[in-house]
């Protein structure tokens, strides 16, 4: 099941030079609302979210327990920044945090623009996102 928005980041090489990484995470199902206000008060707006079913390293009988997956495409001065938040919304310090990847991208093509790369990336709505994301208290993560 998918929902929710795209933030992508790639290999390629944008028309100021930075290259675009797909940064990808699994995370716990109860972090996620912190996650993405911490990704959204860090200037991601675009997201995708999946829900999933995995095992990672944990030692003992193999349960499999449910995840959820966030991608996102950023330009390469957006990708530390997005594992920060990331890390600040989903760290609990227990086994089963998650993990994050970051991959190379070849392109990004807005469908309904034909826009490609960097202008591909920015939300239409981005400036309203983030400013309300400043603004609520209640996206204020501790």
């Amino acid at each position: 099941m998918n929902a929710g928005f795209f933030c992508f980041a790639s290999s390629f090489t944008t028309a100021i030079g930075d290259p675009l990484k797909l940064v990808s995470c699994i995370i716990r199902p109860e972090r996620l609302a912190a996650v993405t206000d911490a990704l959204f008060r860090a200037g991601v707006t675009g997201i995708s979210l999946t829900r999933v079913v995995g095992h990672g390293g944990e030692q003992g009988l193999l349960q499999f327990r449910e995840k959820v997956k966030i991608e996102m495409a950023c330009s390469q001065p957006f990708v530390e920044a997005t594992i920060e938040a990331i890390l600040s919304g989903a760290r609990t310090g227990e086994v089963g945090d998650g993990k994050i990847f970051v991959q190379p991208l070849e392109q990004v093509i807005r469908i309904r623009t034909g826009e490609r790369d960097n202008a591909a990336l920015t939300p239409v709505t981005a400036d309203e996102v983030q400013r309300r994301a400043r603004s609520d208290p209640a996206m204020n993560v501790a």
